[in-house]
């Protein structure tokens, strides 16, 4: 039996990821925008601030492409610039991560399995259908489409209701600190994070677990719940980890 009795993922770097040629991707939008390349991808996503605007991705983009241009002495339009790469992105272009598909699996053997994404639909609605995932979970939520997104409560308790489950009883799985797991824990739920790499630490935050991979999804909700004891679990573990360096 499983300690949880639903589990919820986020979407994006969490369950899936974007399968473009990213290189192909930038030319293209320099084409589009019929501007003379300049820079590369990996020099414009240190430039972004923080995760994307759901409601100005032009706008996000456009600042990161003023930077740029900045740095390489060029005078363009950066807003002209996030549109054409907008405007050339396939949002159905994506990939599960590793260890996805049995971690909603274990999901599903546990309990009602949920989708809560900040995107909006008429952006997500294409990466859901391209990984099939209407037909693996029973309630997805756009909380670009509410009033609030996370990491405010709203778009959790959407989701609690949809599954017909409390919010203590419920696992959130998600790659954000500031968003999944502050969410999480203002909305009562237990959170998981699935950190990008094993030298991540929290900071400040304190998930009740830490994920390396969601090939530890199974494993984790495998265990009963004895083995919550009311303690923070891995979180507390990795928040004392962080305060001896």
């Amino acid at each position: 039996m499983s300690r949880f009795a639903a589990v919820a993922f986020d979407l994006d770097d969490t369950l899936c990821r974007h399968d473009h040629d990213v290189d192909a991707l930038y030319r293209r939008a320099f084409e589009e925008a019929d501007i003379d390349p300049f820079g590369e991808p990996d020099q414009l996503w240190p430039l972004l601030d923080g995760p994307p605007d759901p409601d100005d991705r032009v706008g996000y983009l456009g600042a990161g492409f003023a930077r740029l241009a900045a740095q390489h002495g060029r005078d363009v339009d950066p807003v002209a610039l996030a549109a054409a790469f907008e405007a050339v992105a396939d949002e159905s272009r994506v990939a599960y991560l590793p260890g996805a598909l049995d971690a909603l699996a274990a999901a599903a053997a546990a309990g009602p399995v949920g989708v809560l994404t900040n995107g909006p639909e008429d952006r997500q609605r294409a990466k859901i259908e391209a990984l099939g995932l209407d037909d693996l979970v029973d309630a997805i939520v756009y909380a670009g489409d509410l009033p609030r997104r996370k990491p405010h409560a709203e778009p959790f308790e959407r989701l609690t209701a949809a599954l017909s489950v409390d919010a203590e009883e419920t696992l959130y799985v998600g790659n954000s600190l500031s968003y999944d797991v502050a969410g999480a824990h203002n909305a009562g739920f237990r959170s998981a994070w699935l950190r990008a790499s094993p030298d991540d630490a929290p900071g400040a935050y304190a998930p009740d677990h830490v994920l390396d991979s969601l090939e530890e999804i199974p494993g984790l909700l495998a265990e009963g719940p004895e083995a919550d004891g009311g303690e923070s679990g891995d979180g507390a573990a990795a928040a004392e980890a962080e305060e001896d360096r």
